[in-house]
């Protein structure tokens, strides 16, 4: 298939085009191709394109990776010092918690390197290096090896992903990952080689009244007051190789750190971001948008809402809970409140407007050109028919697949089952321990059953009310017919009765299994009825995802050849990305105007000791007091916390470095603002902010909070 040259552009037409130079997660990779270098420097950039990306040796790209399993984190010393957001920590922080270490409540300051917490699970990823496969896959395509749909599926690319690497110079080299993904929708193809280290161990993270300062309440808001950073550190063997836990390790020697600057900021300043956007869809169409806000976002909020206000309950009335369900908390949180704001900043944006003007300018662009006629009208009518079931889909998922934990594995159980009809001791013996292993991933140290019975019997009734009983799963019915239609009593005897729901029915079980017994079992006969029709569901969906998929394909190449010679970027997905723009305060509404930077002045005015989510810590707020910010205070003494920037970011990005123009860290992106939560489907040039933790209120919590001088001493600061 011929690639068109919409994904290059002339620098000069560029420069006078009408795209705004702050949206964009550009791909470095292509920088050069796009001349999107030459766009930064106007801006202010005083480094080269090598700087940034280099293929052949080291560049910034070299000091950012993956943190855990969805943010970016960043290195800054040359012993593998890692900063990164709070909540992106958040999980491990709760790992290492109890009741009697509540590091979420109290902090955690390593004062060396003996004390730094090993974190089993937790790893951290570098780009190594990053090829071009378009040419490879289309070769593919072109010789019938694989239709032009598959080539956009998991099972090809990391199949592929897998034969090319066994042929590069990297096979055998430790900790190497390799990853191959679809850009564009599919229109190029990038092999993506990951360095990725194992041993990586917790260092500092304030305590959450600083880490998480506003809670809910400020989650997504501006002005902002939170310093949401953690620290990390990543261990290697003797070689400087990844390596799995091991007490000779030894700090990574990094070949690239990010120095890291105090001279302050002004508006206007430049500002790039690099990190791993997780997901955009900035090439919707208008009923695509609809569907987004009504088959999707709703469920989550209608759902998330009705379980979060039961954990809000439950864990302010016992620390252990509270501490069990923090991260899931957090977790389910965030974009429960994203979702309302996207489909409120929707509206409010016009997006749908923005969309049918677009479109409208596509259907002149495609008349006489065949690939392109009809092609949004096609993605029209497939939405319209698909989306009843798409709402079914994500009510059903967000109700019994992510509220509710509990549930048995009825598959083990089947074969449990055949093993005991067949007399079959080895498919027997197999199957027991296969629901040992079930039982203590449920029960482990962050679920509480009780706490999960309440959550069931808020669930139950919610998404009955939403979805017609003849498209609910089957134990509904079962409610009805066994149950009276009695959500409580259902769930009463399935949280009581059923095989896993406590060890005393467990043991007793497992030492006399019968298949009488697994029939009967509530927990059983719902977690197959809930997958069943989830599959359903996914079936009548998948049949029409590969038209949808070549569909999209064509839509966006056109949409690319529309713009031409301005270049464009592709969607977000989790690869490493660069968005530059500046340092800028914005105008939300008539009459009201918010300043670029808030100060610590800011956290006394919030302050409120009833209210958990902006209690401040007596020593931070005597150090507020005098004003004791040693080198990081502004030049009038104030201590500033957060700024704005006109970077283009979605999650995944969380604990990004922010740098100004000569490279430097200035400080970390950790969420979006409110006015523009629609930028995952539309860049709105005058609303959407980054909100950034200043790297000078990250050294102050940590100097005079954590009284970790010995970590800034590992840093080279800029002053």
């Amino acid at each position: 298939m011929k690639i068109r040259t919409y994904l290059v552009a002339l620098a000069a037409l560029a420069f006078g085009s009408t795209a705004r130079a702050d949206e964009g997660m550009w791909l470095l990779q292509l920088m050069k191709q796009q001349n999107s270098i030459e766009l930064m420097k106007k801006q202010g950039l005083k480094l080269e394109a090598d700087d940034l990306y280099n293929p052949n040796g080291v560049s910034l790209k070299d000091a950012v990776g993956i943190f855990g399993g969805g943010c970016t984190g960043e290195i800054i010393s040359p012993e593998g010092l890692i900063l990164t957001n709070h909540h992106c920590g958040y999980a491990s922080i709760q790992q290492h918690s109890s009741v009697e270490h509540d590091y979420l409540t109290d902090g955690f300051w390593a004062k060396n390197r003996g004390e730094e917490l090993p974190t089993p699970g937790l790893k951290f990823q570098f780009v190594d290096r990053i090829e071009d496969i378009t040419d490879i896959v289309n070769q593919k395509i072109a010789a019938g090896e694989v239709t032009e749909v598959n080539a956009l599926t998991r099972p090809f690319l990391n199949k592929l992903a897998k034969e090319l690497f066994e042929k590069s110079d990297l096979k055998g080299k430790k900790g190497i990952e390799v990853q191959a993904l679809p850009f564009y929708a599919g229109n190029k193809f990038y092999l993506f080689y990951k360095k990725v280290y194992t041993d990586v161990r917790m260092v500092a993270a304030p305590p959450s009244s600083v880490g998480k300062f506003g809670g809910e309440t400020d989650n997504w808001m501006w002005p902002r007051h939170t310093g949401d950073f953690s620290m990390f550190r990543i261990y290697a063997d003797a070689n400087g190789d990844p390596a799995e836990y091991a007490a000779s390790n030894v700090p990574l020697k990094t070949p690239k750190y990010l120095p890291i600057s105090i001279k302050g900021l002004e508006e206007g300043d430049y500002a790039m971001i690099m990190g791993f956007p997780g997901s955009t869809s900035r090439y919707l169409t208008v009923s695509e948008v609809k569907e987004r806000m009504e088959a999707q976002n709703q469920p989550r909020i209608t759902i998330r809402g009705a379980r979060l206000a039961v954990l809000k309950e439950v864990m302010a009335a016992s620390d252990k809970t509270r501490i069990q369900y923090a991260n899931k908390y957090a977790g389910s949180s965030n974009y429960w409140k994203n979702s309302i704001g996207m489909n409120k900043a929707i509206i409010d944006n016009d997006v749908l407007g923005t969309k049918a003007e677009q479109e409208k300018k596509f259907a002149e662009f495609a008349k006489g050109k065949p690939e392109y006629e009809g092609v949004v009208e096609k993605i029209d009518a497939i939405v319209n028919q698909t989306m009843p079931v798409t709402g079914q889909y994500y009510y059903l998922m967000e109700a019994f697949s992510g509220a509710i934990e509990f549930g048995s594995p009825y598959m083990v159980m089947d074969n449990l089952k055949k093993g005991l009809e067949e007399k079959n001791d080895s498919l027997i013996n197999k199957s027991l321990e296969q629901l040992k292993e079930v039982f203590a991933d449920i029960h482990n140290k962050d679920y509480d059953h009780e706490v999960d019975r309440k959550v069931a019997k808020a669930i139950f009734p919610v998404y009955a009310e939403i979805i017609p009983a003849e498209q609910r799963p089957a134990f509904y019915q079962d409610i009805e017919k066994e149950f009276k239609g009695d959500y409580n009593a259902y769930i009463d005897a399935m949280y009581n009765n059923s095989i896993l729901a406590n060890q005393a029915n467990f043991d007793k079980f497992i030492k006399k299994p019968t298949v009488k017994a697994i029939e009967k079992d509530l927990a059983t006969q719902y977690s197959r009825a809930k997958i069943e029709k989830l599959r359903s569901l996914a079936q009548e969906l998948n049949s029409t995802s590969k038209e949808l998929a070549l569909l999209h394909k064509a839509y966006i190449r056109g949409l690319g050849e529309m713009k031409e010679p301005v270049p464009s970027y592709p969607d977000a997905n989790f690869t490493i990305r660069l968005t530059y723009g500046n340092v800028k305060s914005y105008n939300p509404r008539d009459a009201v105007h918010y300043k670029y930077y808030t100060t610590t002045d800011g956290i006394l005015e919030k302050e409120n000791p009833e209210d958990r989510e902006f209690v401040v810590p007596a020593k931070l707020k005597e150090l507020i007091l005098k004003k004791d910010f040693g080198r990081y205070a502004l030049p009038n003494g104030d201590m500033p916390v957060c700024f704005l920037s006109t970077n283009d970011i979605t999650g995944g990005n969380s604990g990004s470095p922010v740098l100004n123009a000569n490279g430097e860290l200035i400080g970390t992106a950790f969420d979006g603002n409110w006015e523009s939560l629609s930028g995952d489907i539309n860049f709105d040039n005058n609303l959407q902010r980054c909100i950034n933790l200043d790297i000078r209120y990250v050294l102050f919590i940590l100097e005079k909070l954590g009284g970790c001088e010995h970590l800034i001493k590992e840093m080279k600061i800029v002053e």
